[in-house]
């Protein structure tokens, strides 16, 4: 294949920091779900060319994070109940396979990876600081997935660590005391540390299951 098959990198690299960056409005609730995304609109605040944008776009309708409406538009997803409790399925299939190779002779690389998350879930949960907490604890289930080494866990992680984010929205925390949230991080990290398959295993799991019954709770309180 000759160099001119290839498309410019410049646009390449255009469109992968659109698309980072509608991620991140996502994640954060800038744009909210079932909003519209217009290429017009997003081409003239990026101060770039629409063909950017629509491969953006493109590629967050691939991930699952936006949909197509055929003769509407793209809209960002919304997510009921059922979809909290597939998400939180999913993420412990995936969270648990990562879980697995980390017990399989990577458990030291996890537990230092980790540390920084549980330091700054602490920190936080102790001054009261829930977008802290929560921010600690989003990173601390990438922590542990990229403790696995495996690039495709890690790339079905982002999507379901993002609308883990989605599912919160503005509660940010599901945790009426921010230290017990931070105590779970902290076992988990520790029952790793400590060749406890078996707990380590258990935690993970009791982790995802309390999750689901607090976002249930919350978020049927809230609509």
């Amino acid at each position: 294949m000759s160099v001119v098959d290839f498309e410019p990198v410049n646009r390449q690299s255009t469109a992968e920091m659109i698309a980072d960056r509608l991620r991140e409005a996502i994640m954060r609730g800038s744009l909210a779900p079932g909003s519209q995304l217009g290429e017009a609109d997003l081409a003239a605040r990026f101060a770039v060319s629409r063909g950017p944008v629509r491969e953006a776009m493109q590629r967050l309708v691939s991930e699952g994070l936006l949909h197509s409406i055929r003769h509407r538009g793209i809209f960002v997803i919304e997510l009921s109940l059922d979809d909290v409790v597939d998400i939180y399925r999913a993420r412990t299939a995936l969270e648990g396979g990562a879980l697995e190779l980390i017990l399989d002779g990577r458990r030291p690389i996890a537990y230092e990876a980790l540390g920084p998350s549980v330091e700054e879930m602490v920190a936080c949960a102790e001054r009261g600081d829930a977008v802290g907490v929560s921010e600690a604890d989003q990173a601390f289930h990438e922590a542990l997935v990229e403790s696995a080494a495996s690039p495709r866990l890690v790339r079905a992680a982002r999507t379901l660590l993002i609308e883990t984010r989605m599912c919160l929205g503005a509660l940010q925390t599901t945790y009426p005391d921010l230290r017990e949230q931070a105590q779970e991080h902290v076992g988990l990290r520790e029952a790793i540390a400590t060749a406890e398959p078996a707990r380590a295993r258990a935690l993970l799991v009791e982790h995802m299951d309390d999750a689901v019954q607090r976002l249930r709770h919350q978020i049927g309180g809230h609509g």
